[in-house]
């Protein structure tokens, strides 16, 4: 009984706070609606640089990592062996690194499977395809140029680059003797779709294939020397039979792929590279755009934070009778904390919601002027974290001002003019 009692004194409690603190708002409306749109503001640069950033950088990684394999397995590199060094001498070597060649990858089958067990197991990875890959000469006529031999498992591939969303002409084949060529390939040979083209992979490993099809990936290094065919037919040419060069995968989630390429080399001892490793300058320019959001997150949080506490200390001053009749009728410090906390809150909350649309009328307008450079996407967290942002920042930024109304004498404060 003396806690339904308690729980019903608080409740009504509660409640007389939360009308003061509404009424002191609307008792300034002017005041109350100027801040409340400086922090709608506020809220709507948050949510329209974040979603533009996020955007940004959604399309960075999808035209960088849209043509590569997120991590690449390979077979442990060679390095030269040095003799051992005689006591109490100093031996002075001059190490030139040693030439890598086609190495296959032992008992890839196996490793193959395994990685596809635990990515089902896990979720974590998404495809692993095997690949030959190689040096080769591209000739038709007296035109020739340097390749790249591309062998791989289509229906695997196609989880790490699908070629036939990039195909410019021709048919999407790579088996019976068809291969697939870059759209610069094509320029510099004079070749079109149908056309023979003669390879030679030295070692008197040559083949007359037939162009199925003409690609472009966007990429002009690509565009220029890759050649796409069967397992078979570059193992062939290769001189690999039944071995390939490379494993490449792909993961859910990009961000993990050096951590995840760290424990595939520890629990295989072959050489595994991830895509942070090989392009740490993308990987530079998306951490400083993060760290951009961020700073930006933390300006505005402060701005909204002065400008909150500017207006309720001036509330405070306007209110000093108003607070000490309150104090002479029993309201108690904790009381009257809670009602400018609760004023705080209001605007912050109020200003961040008003922003939050605001912000999300700006992304459409963007993704209607802007649609042929990159869509944005806004993410719902995007949303909840602006409104946290102001609503937190309004309280903090009530504190001060709460902690001086509360401690007014009620004597003092009734006699103030």
């Amino acid at each position: 009984m003396l806690f339904v009692k308690h729980l019903t004194r608080l409740r009504n409690s509660l409640w007389i706070e939360w009308r003061i603190a509404l009424r002191f708002l609307a008792d300034n409306p002017l005041q109350t609606l100027l801040i409340s749109v400086a922090i709608s503001v506020g809220a709507a640069v948050i949510v329209f640089i974040t979603a533009l950033i996020m955007g940004l950088q959604s399309n960075m990684i999808d035209k960088t990592l849209g043509t590569q394999a997120h991590i690449q397995i390979e077979a442990t590199r060679q390095h030269n062996n040095l003799s051992a060094m005689a006591h109490d001498k100093y031996l002075w070597v001059l190490e030139s690194p040693r030439a890598q060649r086609l190495q296959t990858i032992n008992n890839w089958q196996e490793i193959r499977d395994a990685l596809d067990s635990y990515g089902a197991l896990s979720g974590i990875l998404n495809t692993v395809s095997p690949l030959v890959s190689g040096p080769a000469f591209a000739q038709k006529g007296a035109a020739r140029a340097s390749v790249v031999l591309m062998g791989i498992d289509p229906t695997r591939y196609a989880g790490i680059i699908n070629l036939s969303d990039y195909l410019q002409s021709g048919r999407f084949s790579v088996g019976a003797g068809d291969v697939l060529i870059g759209s610069q390939l094509a320029k510099d040979l004079g070749l079109s779709a149908g056309d023979k083209l003669r390879l030679d992979a030295g070692n008197n490993q040559q083949s007359v294939l037939n162009v199925a099809g003409i690609f472009e990936l966007g990429v002009r290094e690509l565009d220029s020397r890759y050649v796409y065919m069967s397992l078979k037919q570059a193992q062939a040419l290769l001189d690999l039979p039944g071995g390939i060069t490379i494993l490449e995968l792909k993961i859910n989630d990009v961000f993990t792929a050096e951590y995840w390429a760290q424990r595939i080399t520890q629990l295989t001892g072959l050489y595994v590279q991830s895509w942070m490793e090989s392009n740490g300058q993308l990987l530079n320019a998306l951490s400083s755009q993060s760290m951009t959001t961020q700073m930006i997150r933390v300006f505005v949080a402060l701005s909204v934070i002065f400008g909150i506490a500017s207006v309720l200390a001036v509330s405070v001053v306007q209110r000093t009778r108003e607070i000490g009749i309150l104090r002479a009728m029993g309201g108690s410090q904790q009381q009257i904390l809670r009602v400018f906390l609760l004023q705080g809150g209001l605007l912050g909350l109020a200003g961040s919601l008003l922003g939050v649309l605001v912000g999300y009328l700006l992304v459409l307008v963007f993704n209607s002027l802007a649609a042929s450079l990159f869509i944005i996407k806004l993410e719902p967290s995007t949303l909840l974290s602006a409104i946290a942002i102001a609503t937190v920042a309004g309280v903090i930024a009530a504190a001060v001002p709460a902690r001086r109304a509360a401690k007014y004498d009620p004597a003092v404060a009734i006699r103030y003019v």
